[in-house]
């Protein structure tokens, strides 16, 4: 959007927010490729929500552990090459001494693991967290002693989930939305020429124009230079921008200013920005511009015709483009539509329903939304030395309201899922990952076995449960 733009959109492309279910699964679904910034926002503490935290006590007899560090011992007995000593003959004291705290750390990653999962066990307990490890006794010749604390899901009570309504929008694409579309696709075949005679602007003109344009400071203080800027900002500039006199998309401000003027003419003009409006350095801001008009152009659009149709895709007849062109769009804008929908329906059973969540998932989906973040970045260009100096910090903070919504809307369709007896098939999952091979364009199979790996595919089956559920509601409870 350049700054002589209208922030006008019809319907049928209203852009599309993010479902706030699709977080973590869209993180997982786009993890395949290295990143330089991949660590530089993960280094955040092992923090546990109070409300949802428990603590068990474990312990293991001392026959145990004495086994568990012979078993260890016998095992760098065979590995170990220590000049003296024939291979798989050095003593277990001499071993007990050399590598006292590797047989140590091994002992306990086997025994801690082992009992902790068999105390889990008897107690019925499910863990959503990593344990927290405290209060570790572990030496040979004495038991075991540890305590474990970690987060659980929380009681969700969802009675009058099917309550909450939503209103149901209006889909029908408009006579306006379609020679919205039309105009586009005319446009992007438009002949674009030069006028050679010696007018002025009109309406209807290309005027290509040079700018240099100045935010007005909301604050001002006086100094010893008169009124001086409290917030001063870099200029705006443009050269060789094209600017439709009485376009849909032009400024009214810029053809007001920019009628009756010639090639060569300067001029200056105040441009009120709305608050809405798409750049947001220009939103809600006044700007003070010096234009200088470069040349007039004119636009021609080309004849509505089968040849045009051909240029424009696969078609045959000027007809088939239009109905096609009338059905995207009508698809696109009730897509856009009931998507909106839905999220102003998850938005209701979040508010509706409190209860706390795991702050273990809420940091999983905060590193979720600053990895797609970054990504959004380096695609932009920008240099990784560049991303470290970025205040991770205060980046969690401001993402944190957002993602602890994510979760919450995560856990409600879940227990709703349940609730409502709500699957996915194995050819949905399947469905799913053809797509996401077309997209990263890695090999079906290869991609299958990455997903079950690393625990992707069962999150992707989740995800996709959530979406079937958000449309069963919508379905059930849009009026």
């Amino acid at each position: 959007m350049t700054p002589t733009e209208t922030n006008e959109l019809n319907a049928a492309e209203t852009p599309q927010s993010e479902n706030p279910t699709t977080e973590a699964a869209a993180h997982d679904h786009t993890h395949d490729h290295d990143h330089d910034h991949a660590h530089h926002h993960h280094d955040h503490g092992p923090v546990l929500n109070p409300d949802l935290t428990r603590e068990i006590s474990v312990e293991a007899p001392v026959e145990v552990v004495d086994a568990a560090f012979d078993k260890v011992v016998r095992k760098f007995q065979k590995q170990a090459r220590i000049p003296g000593f024939r291979p798989g003959k050095v003593p277990a004291n001499v071993i007990k001494r050399k590598f006292a705290q590797d047989v140590r750390q091994e002992v306990m990653e086997q025994l801690v693991s082992e009992r902790f999962r068999l105390a889990l066990e008897e107690q019925n307990v499910n863990p959503v967290s990593q344990p927290q490890i405290v209060e570790l006794t572990l030496f040979e010749g004495q038991p075991l002693k540890f305590k474990a604390a970690f987060e659980v899901l929380p009681e969700i009570d969802i009675t009058g989930y099917d309550s909450v309504k939503v209103a149901k929008p209006s889909v029908e694409l408009t006579e306006e939305e379609y020679q919205s579309e039309l105009d586009r696709a005319l446009d992007s075949q438009a002949t674009i020429e030069p006028v050679t005679d010696d007018r002025t602007l009109t309406t209807g003109d290309l005027a290509e124009i040079s700018f240099t344009g100045e935010i007005k400071p909301l604050a001002q203080t006086v100094g010893e230079e008169g009124l001086e800027n409290v917030t001063p900002s870099e200029p705006i500039t443009g050269e060789d921008v094209p600017v439709e006199l009485g376009g849909k998309n032009t400024l009214p401000a810029f053809s007001d200013a920019l009628q009756g003027k010639k090639p060569g003419d300067e001029l200056t003009l105040e441009v009120e920005y709305p608050a809405d409006f798409g750049e947001p350095r220009l939103a809600g801001k006044t700007v003070s511009y010096d234009v200088k008009v470069k040349a007039i152009k004119k636009k021609t659009l080309p004849e509505q015709n089968d040849d045009l149709a051909k240029q424009l895709g696969d078609y045959e007849t000027w007809d088939e483009f239009t109905s096609k062109l009338r059905e995207h769009a009508a698809d696109r804008k009730k897509h856009a539509l009931e998507n909106e929908a839905k999220e102003k329906l998850v938005e209701e059973l979040i508010a509706k329903f409190e209860f706390p969540v795991p702050e273990s998932f809420v940091q999983q989906q905060i590193d979720a939304r600053l990895d797609r973040g970054l990504r959004a970045l380096a695609a932009q260009g920008m240099k990784a030395e560049d991303m470290r100096k970025l205040d991770f910090g205060r980046l969690r903070v401001a993402q944190r309201d957002q993602a602890v919504g994510e979760v919450k809307a995560s856990l409600i369709l879940d227990k709703i899922a349940a609730t409502e007896n709500i699957e996915v098939s194995d050819e949905d999952v399947d469905r799913e990952l053809l797509i996401l091979s077309i997209q990263s364009r890695e090999p079906l199979e290869q991609l299958k076995q990455r997903l079950t790996s690393d625990g992707g595919l069962n999150r992707i089956r989740e995800q996709l449960r959530r979406e079937k559920t958000g449309n069963v509601l919508y379905d059930k409870l849009a009026s």
